[in-house]
C-alpha cells in the first residue's frame, strides 16, 4: 500500500481530498505525517499547523484512545471505537466512530492510519433543518399578524389625528398625542418584527472587515471590564455579501454576549473555514464560520431550542427580536445561526456558503 504521506497520483490527491471521514496518519512515534482536508476541517488546523503534533496533542483528553492507539501499532492490531467523545484542541467537543490501522508495509516503517467520522453530523443536520423549518413558521406567522395588526392600527392612529384637528380644548389634545405616539411605537415594533424588507446589496467582502466593525462597535459599548479577543482564520477569502447585513447579524449577537457577561467577563470572535460544510438541506464546498463566544451563565436548556422565535427573551427589558433579525439577514445569504450553551460557555456559529452553487446533498 502506497503511504498516504505521498499520494503518488492524482486520483488517490482527489479522493482524499473529498472525503468527508478526516484521515489522519501517524509516523511510528505517533506524530502526525498527514492528515486530509476533512481532518484539517475537524482539528480547526491547517496541514502546516497540524503537522507534527503527536496524538496526545490532538486527543490528549481520550488517555484509552491513546493506549489503544499505542497497542495497535505494537501489535500490529486494528481495532474501531464506537461514540467516543473527544476534546479537540480548538475547544469543540465532538462525538465520533474512530477506526484505527496499523501500516506495516516495511517493519522499520510502521505508520497507523486513523479515520475519524462524526457521529454528532447527522444530529447537527437535522438540528439545522429544524431552525430553518421554525425560522420559515415563524415568519409567516409574523406576516399574517403584521397585516392584521398594521390596517387597524393606521385606523386608529388616523381618526386620533382627525379627532385631535376637531378638539377646541388645548389641554384634550395631550391623549390624543399620547393614541397617536402609541400607534407610531406599535408600528414600529412590528416593523422590526417582520425584519429587513430589502434584498442583499452584495459586492465581494472581506469577512474580517465586517467582524473588526463590529468589534469597534462592542468595544465603545463594553464596560471597562469586559475583554473582546480576536481569533480569526486570515486565509478565509473574500465572498458576494451584503456588508450592512451582516455587521447588523453580527453586532445583534455580540450585544446579546454583552448582556450576558455583565461587568466583567470574556467574548471571543473567531472565523474559521469550512470545507464540505452542510448548510440546512445544501452541501457547500467552503463556507465561513463565525463564532462567537462568551463566558457569561448561560442560556437555561428550555429556552436555547426557542431562541430564535420573536418575543422570546431571557431580559425583562428586552424585546426577543435581535436574534430572529439575525438569523433572518444570514438566512438571505443562504446561511444559519446556531447556538450551544452551558454555563460558562456560550457559542453562537454563524455559517456563511463562501460560493453561489452548492450540491444537494
Amino acid at each position: 500500500m502506497t503511504p498516504l504521506s505521498a499520494p503518488t497520483t492524482d486520483l488517490s490527491r482527489r479522493l482524499l481530498e473529498n472525503l468527508n471521514t478526516a484521515v489522519l496518519l501517524f509516523d511510528p512515534q505517533l506524530h502526525l505525517s498527514y492528515l486530509n482536508p476533512a481532518a484539517e476541517v475537524l482539528l480547526a488546523a491547517s496541514a502546516r499547523q497540524a503537522h507534527g503534533l503527536g496524538l496526545k496533542d490532538l486527543f490528549g483528553n481520550h488517555q484509552e484512545l491513546i493506549e489503544s492507539c499505542q497497542r495497535a501499532l505494537d501489535d500490529n492490531h486494528p481495532f474501531t471505537e464506537r461514540d467516543i467523545t473527544l476534546s479537540l484542541p480548538s475547544g469543540y467537543t465532538i462525538t465520533v466512530d474512530c477506526t484505527v490501522t496499523p501500516l506495516n508495509e516495511t517493519k522499520r516503517n510502521m505508520e497507523l492510519l486513523i479515520e475519524v467520522l462524526r457521529v454528532d453530523h447527522h444530529r447537527r443536520i437535522v438540528r439545522e433543518e429544524s431552525l430553518l423549518a421554525q425560522h420559515h413558521a415563524s415568519r409567516a406567522v409574523i406576516r399574517g399578524l403584521a397585516h392584521e395588526i398594521k390596517n387597524p392600527l393606521g385606523g386608529l392612529r388616523g381618526a386620533a389625528q382627525l379627532l385631535e384637528r376637531e378638539l377646541a380644548d388645548e389641554s384634550l389634545k395631550e391623549y390624543t398625542g399620547i393614541i397617536i405616539g402609541e400607534a407610531d411605537r406599535l408600528q414600529a415594533l412590528v416593523n422590526r418584527m417582520l425584519g429587513p424588507n430589502t434584498l442583499p446589496q452584495r459586492r465581494m467582502i472581506n469577512i474580517h472587515l465586517v467582524v473588526e466593525r463590529v468589534r469597534t462597535l462592542a468595544v465603545a459599548e463594553a464596560p471597562p471590564g469586559v475583554k473582546i479577543i480576536r481569533n480569526y482564520d486570515p486565509s478565509i477569502p473574500d465572498f458576494e455579501a451584503d456588508p450592512d447585513q451582516l455587521i447588523q447579524a453580527v453586532l445583534n449577537i455580540v450585544r446579546n454576549a454583552l448582556q450576558a457577561v455583565g461587568e466583567k467577563g470574556e467574548i471571543v470572535l473567531r472565523t474559521r473555514s469550512i470545507r464540505q460544510a452542510t448548510i440546512g438541506h445544501h452541501r457547500y464546498k467552503l463556507a465561513v464560520r463565525i463564532d462567537v463566544i462568551d463566558n457569561g451563565p448561560g442560556i437555561p436548556p428550555e429556552m436555547v431550542e426557542n431562541i430564535f422565535f420573536p418575543m422570546v427573551t431571557g431580559r425583562p427589558d428586552g424585546t426577543g427580536l435581535g436574534l430572529p433579525i439575525a438569523q433572518d439577514l444570514v438566512n438571505q445569504h443562504r446561511g444559519l445561526i446556531e447556538c450551544t450553551s452551558e454555563p460558562g460557555k456560550t457559542v453562537f456559529s454563524l455559517l456563511l456558503p463562501l460560493e453561489n452553487h452548492h450540491e444537494q446533498s
